[in-house]
């Protein structure tokens, strides 16, 4: 990856679009719980998202190859597919780009009003 594909993001475009065509040959079961991944993961990614490509990457092997052995989503995920997002994430707790960002604004604000107090 060179400086250009960093700053344009033309990378992440491109393994995006791979990640889309390897989970377009998946089963429909397979494929819904790709969808229901990439939705409970997104509140965990950064500003560009950079940082759940290899998570991402990791999920959909998983549904990849539990689709080759013939396993049902029930059998590798369970009905909490959720949980399994959360687990991938960090567990309980993890910081989202919510968290993040109202650290932030709390950090910003207390610095404007110790200024206006002192």
């Amino acid at each position: 990856m060179n400086f250009w594909e960093t700053v344009t993001g033309s990378d992440l475009t491109r393994e995006w679009k791979a990640f889309e065509a390897r989970a377009a040959i998946l089963p429909t079961g397979h494929r819904a719980a790709w969808e229901q991944i990439k939705a409970h993961l997104f509140p965990y990614g950064d500003f560009t998202g950079r940082n759940l490509m290899p998570i991402l990457d990791a999920a959909l092997a998983l549904l990849e190859e539990t689709a080759r052995d013939g396993q049902s989503i029930e059998e590798v995920l369970g009905d909490d597919i959720q949980g399994f997002c959360t687990a991938l994430a960090g567990g309980e707790g993890a910081r989202t780009y919510r968290d993040r960002w109202r650290r932030q604004l709390n950090q910003n604000v207390a610095r404007k009003l110790s200024r206006l107090g002192g």
